[in-house]
């Protein structure tokens, strides 16, 4: 039976193809994890140590996300012409590239090496995101929210393990003649190179391929009968839905990035060695992805505005936590970093979901892509200003310069709501 004759019949292969969608993405999404926690945790500390400047910690921040912006246009272009399995395959094999180009500066200490590496490196951030897409290509509208949710969640196994894997590498790097810091970036190389293998192996059929086909044989079948399929989702329709999701993952990402790019040297600046600030991490990158199915289900139960709104108030939270905290205070810097993760994860499914809802599938990867830039835009932004604001007023301004920002995703929520 050809798949035209079977979804006329009513009789949809969606479901169970999108179960094994989503086991393959899960499991590419575990491996890139530990390969996105490296620059997190010890890139800051690493230019830190090469430059000898505080004031220049937030450039690698600033660079791995400008590289992952432009890698967010490749993975958006590649996957609109030839599906999703190449474009996120391609996109982590880059990632493990740049890895290696960021040992091979630590080893020769060459600082500009190692921001051409960075840069680079931020494709395997880009693919990380760009997979939270292909999670929602084969999902029906009422369940975008889960789907896009569960490629996020499994990201937190590899997120955490890998800022809590910074002094065991660390060790090795110096076993093999590579500087201590350097050492996250050996784990996220292997892993980056093993998730561009799983998903250039088993992410078959390619979803965004086989969304294109269905809808086209649905809305045949639609037409044959003279039916028009109905939207359940109330939000702005075209470049609207587009600039209301955009901004609101723009908003949680500027903020997110400053914050944390600047809290491991906040720390380091306290005497904290790298465990401390690996733990902290690994609680902040946690909280940006564990609670995603509870996140799926309140977008998908109470609307993706409303979350949004959640976003913005919970970083505030965040914000206003870290710039009380003491800087002799782990627990209290992971609080304010934990709520920083789940005021980013609201920010990220709520938007996701939107222009998911508002993009048809025919320049759906392309458009998802450039929202993506625009993301990592804002994170380089974040990234860059981050440093410069610490080194001339400190962290306390900083976090709670952030979460007052953030307060702006409030009233553009609400005239979305307005909006008829």
């Amino acid at each position: 039976m050809t798949r035209t004759t079977t979804a006329a019949a009513g009789i949809s292969p969606r479901p169970e193809v999108q179960r094994r969608i989503l086991t393959v993405l899960v499991a590419g999404q575990i491996l890139s994890g530990a390969g996105l926690a490296a620059g997190v945790t010890v890139g800051a500390l690493l230019a830190q140590d090469m430059l000898g400047s505080t004031s220049l910690a937030g450039l690698p921040s600033a660079l791995f996300t400008a590289g992952s912006a432009l890698a967010a246009v490749a993975v958006g272009r590649v996957s609109q012409a030839r599906g999703r399995r190449p474009g996120l395959a391609a996109g982590y094999l880059t990632g493990a590239v740049g890895s290696a180009g960021v040992l091979a500066a630590a080893v020769l200490g060459r600082p500009v090496l190692l921001f051409v590496a960075l840069f680079v490196y931020g494709a395997g951030t880009a693919t990380n995101l760009q997979a939270r897409y292909a999670g929602a290509d084969l999902a029906a509208p009422a369940h975008r929210g889960r789907a896009v949710s569960t490629v996020l969640v499994a990201t937190t196994v590899g997120g955490v393990a890998g800022p809590n894997l910074a002094a065991p590498t660390g060790h090795l790097a110096e076993a093999l003649g590579i500087p201590h810091l350097a050492g996250p970036f050996i784990l996220a190389g292997l892993a980056y190179a093993l998730a561009a293998l799983v998903l250039a192996v088993w992410l078959r059929p390619d979803p965004l391929l086989l969304a294109r086909t269905l809808a086209e044989e649905e809305e045949a079948a639609a037409a044959a009968a003279g039916a028009a399929a109905a939207d359940p989702v109330d939000l702005p329709e075209g470049r609207g839905g587009v600039a209301l999701g955009g901004l609101v993952m723009v908003l949680s990402q500027l903020v997110m990035v400053a914050i944390m790019t600047m809290t491991p040297v906040h720390m380091h600046g306290h005497g904290h060695g790298t465990a401390a600030s690996g733990l902290v991490i690994a609680v902040h990158i946690g909280a940006m992805y564990l609670p995603s199915p509870l996140t799926g289900r309140l977008v998908d139960r109470h609307g993706r505005l409303k979350v949004a709104a959640a976003s913005g108030l919970t970083l505030l939270a965040s914000g206003t936590v870290a710039a009380l905290a003491p800087g002799d205070s782990v627990p209290l810097l992971a609080l304010a970093l934990a709520l920083l993760g789940l005021g980013w994860n609201f920010g990220l499914v709520a938007g996701t979901a939107i222009i998911t809802d508002t993009v048809p599938l025919a320049t759906r990867a392309r458009t998802q892509g450039l929202v993506d830039v625009a993301v990592a835009v804002a994170g380089a932004t974040g990234g860059m200003a981050s440093g410069i604001v610490v080194a001339a007023t400190g962290y306390p301004v900083l976090a709670l310069a952030g979460g007052v920002l953030s307060l702006a995703l409030l009233p553009v929520v609400a005239a979305a709501r307005r909006r008829p």
